[in-house]
């Protein structure tokens, strides 16, 4: 299987880049905070209002998670049941941040990816992906840009989604994030020693994509 890692930093255009090369080279692309998301439905359905670490681990312990494609639509199931359509609630999103930080639950989605890795040519994006999920992925890329670039990418994917907002929040939630990603404690957002990086500042989202996407050819044929 032919694996390919995608980091960066927010506004970078990671999500647009896994999807465009997705398309061009017919892989499967992970949706990992997915995963979270439905572990995090799991739990729900006990009740708790608060995370009760020791119950966590007991479901952790207990529950089988599956990623499956019907179409080109991921699909999450836990025991069997399919969670996908409760995973964006407002709800599930926050308790997904609360429980994401716990190093088991952590363990558990690595397994959830790494197994998914083994058996799917794929793609998976965020901001460990060539440092921890997949160490061996095939091709490694690392997104940059400036940070007045990135908030201005931002900026405009909320302005067409209808949401008002104002660029200079944007800028500082974004500063505020880069930092929290690379100077977290687990797994911080960094390049990986074989990872491409690529500042894409003066490049659109499709001439970045079809960049990546040679690089990845001239790979496959080596």
């Amino acid at each position: 299987m032919i694996n390919i890692a995608i980091d960066g930093f927010m506004g970078s255009g990671k999500s647009t880049l896994a999807k465009g090369l997705s398309k061009k080279l017919n892989f499967k692309v992970l949706d990992t905070g997915a995963i979270f998301r439905a572990i995090a439905c799991a739990y729900d359905k006990k009740g708790q209002d608060e995370v009760d670490e020791d119950l966590l681990k007991s479901i952790i312990d207990k529950i089988v998670v599956k990623v499956v494609f019907i179409g080109d639509e991921q699909h999450v199931f836990v025991d069997d049941e399919d969670y996908t359509s409760e995973l964006r609630s407002e709800k599930i999103s926050s308790l997904a941040s609360k429980i994401s930080a716990k190093s088991f639950v952590r363990e558990k989605y690595l397994d959830i990816a790494r197994d998914f890795a083994k058996n799917n040519d794929c793609i998976m994006e965020g901001r460990d992906i060539g440092t921890v999920v997949m160490p061996n992925a095939d091709v490694k890329f690392f997104l940059t840009a400036g940070e007045s670039q990135r908030a201005k990418r931002r900026f405009d994917e909320l302005v067409n989604k209808g949401v008002a907002v104002d660029f200079d929040n944007v800028l500082k939630d974004l500063k505020e994030r880069d930092y929290r990603d690379s100077h977290r404690d687990i797994a911080p957002l960094k390049p990986a020693e074989d990872a491409i990086t690529i500042d894409n500042a003066d490049m659109t989202l499709e001439e970045t994509v079809d960049y990546c996407y040679d690089i990845i050819i001239n790979k496959i044929n080596k």
